[in-house]
Order: C-alpha cells, then structure tokens, then sequence
C-alpha cells in the first residue's frame, strides 16, 4: 500500500462543501447505523488511545459519537432513538474536527472542518509517529482495500484528478473493523439519565466541555468485552478530561472564533491556512517535517 498525500489530506477533512457538481460524499459507513451527528470520517480510537491522550493532558481533543436507533436494539433519550446494548447507549470516542482554513486539492484557501491534529498550512498530521498517532490512520486505507471498500484516496481522485492511491495492495493486513468489542473501541454508557440533554448538544453540534467529558469519561473507564465502568476509574478520568487546557482546546476555540467571523482581526473570507502558525504553533503544537522532507506522509 502506497499514497501521495501532499495538498491532500481527503481523509481528514470534511470537503463535501467543495466537492465537483455531481461528486457524491457521504460518511464512512462502519456497519448498518447512521451516526447521530454530522462529523465526517471520525476517527475511532480504542479505550487504550482515549486513556494515552488523557495522560498527554489531551482530553479537550476528544469527542464522542453515538448512532440512531433505527434498527436493532434502542434506547430513547432526548426524544431521539439510539443504537443500544442491554438498554445503554452505545458509542465511541474520536478526534474533534474544528473549522480551519485549509487549502487541499489546489484550490483557494476555505474554512473546512479539519482534525484537531492536522496542520492546516503543511496538510500533515502533527501527531504523525508519535504514540499517540491513532491505529485507525496508521492503517488507512489499507482497511478499506482489505475489505474491497472505496478509499477517500479513490474519491479525491475521481473529484480532482491526480494519482493519490498508487498501491492497493493491502498486503497481509487484517480489517480492524470499527467499532468493535465493547469496551474496545465500542463502549456503552451506564446511566441514560446523566446523558439527557447532553445527546441533544451532540446532535446539534452544540456540545459543552462537560457533554463530551461525560462520554470520554466511561470510555476510559471500560474494560474489554465487558459492559461495566470502574467508578473510579471514570470520576478520576472525567476531572481530566474537564481540566484539560491544551493547546487543542485553546485552538479550537480560537478556530471556531475565527470562522464565525467574530475573530479579533476579522478574517473569515479567504483565511490564510498560515494562521496554524498563530493559533496552533505559537501554542505548542508540534510542527510538521514539510513534504520537502517526506513526501508522502500525511
């Protein structure tokens, strides 16, 4: 398997807004449910990955994602049918995606949901070979051509041309199937009556930093193959995740801020994808080699 990801980045982000008349997009489909809320190719991190991004003091970088109820067992909160395990909701975590101005496939500069963790001027992840770089994107897309399933690389190709999929031969890899086990990279949460009003927030995409906790929370808490929740364990990992105060967070408050046009300098139309420079850099995020360096990383 082989990929040119330099001015790509397909996977992550969210560019149905400027895809071609007649390109159609549409969530990465892991199993029967619809997610409930709009996040495009949210990242699945296992219970193991939720509890290292805590101890990175990365909490506020984590968001959760729960599926409509419309087939199979459910529970109803907040008026809403939900996917469902012995009546507990059920869901999992990912990597928050704010808006950032980013320049991906040639085009000009635009406003375009984007991971928390990808540098919006270079198009590369800044947590790329480190530990806490997720399984799920060190693996894509080979999960998806063991599975004989279409690619963004493959979608970006057919809406912009170019090569970006240059070997689909997944070689002996195993499908990581997401989400699986519960308590794996599925988990349930225990109690319906502390998530009222917070699946509402999710839906909306109005979520608080304490909707999130809540959820972020019983993942870390979980234990493989089990529906239990260590009590402890959860109230030690919720104070984390609330008291969180990295540069994630910091970044995307000042992302969001900014695409609403309400940003102390008033940039909202045609932003410079320099700005990561600003508002994620000079905040401490990692910096990126630069495809002078690595050409196809991403």
């Amino acid at each position: 398997m082989e990929v040119n990801c330099e001015g790509c980045a397909g996977c992550c982000i969210d560019w149905r807004s400027v895809a071609p008349e007649g390109v159609s997009l549409d969530h990465e489909r892991r199993g029967p449910y619809r997610p409930l809320d709009d996040t495009y190719n949210l990242v699945p991190l296992s219970g193991d990955e939720v509890r290292a991004f805590l101890r990175a003091g990365l909490g506020d970088a984590l968001t959760p994602r729960l599926w409509r109820g419309e087939r199979g067992p459910s529970v109803a909160v907040d008026g809403r049918s939900l996917a469902a395990i012995d009546g507990r909701p059920v869901f999992f975590v990912g990597l928050r995606k704010p808006p950032k101005p980013v320049a991906p496939f040639g085009l000009d500069p635009t406003w375009l949901p984007t991971c928390a963790f990808l540098d919006p001027e270079t198009l590369q992840c800044r947590v790329h070979g480190d530990d806490l770089y997720p399984d799920a994107c060190e693996r894509y897309p080979g999960d998806n051509l063991a599975l004989d399933a279409d690619t963004e690389c493959e979608r970006v190709e057919r809406a912009f041309g170019g090569e970006r999929l240059l070997d689909d031969d997944p070689g002996d890899l195993t499908p990581l199937l997401a989400p699986s086990a519960v308590g794996g990279r599925l988990f349930a949460h225990p109690d319906r009556s502390r998530i009222e009003g917070r699946v509402a927030r999710l839906a909306d995409g109005e979520a608080t930093r304490e909707d999130r906790a809540e959820f972020v929370a019983v993942a870390a808490a979980a234990a493989p193959g089990r529906l239990d929740v260590d009590t402890e364990r959860y109230e030690r990992a919720r104070e984390t995740v609330l008291g969180a105060d990295s540069w994630v967070g910091a970044a995307i408050e000042e992302w969001t801020e900014r695409a609403s046009g309400a940003g102390a300098d008033g940039t909202s139309d045609l932003p410079p994808p320099s700005l990561g420079v600003v508002v994620e850099a000079s905040r401490g995020a990692p910096e990126t080699p630069g495809w002078d360096e690595n050409q196809d990383e991403s």
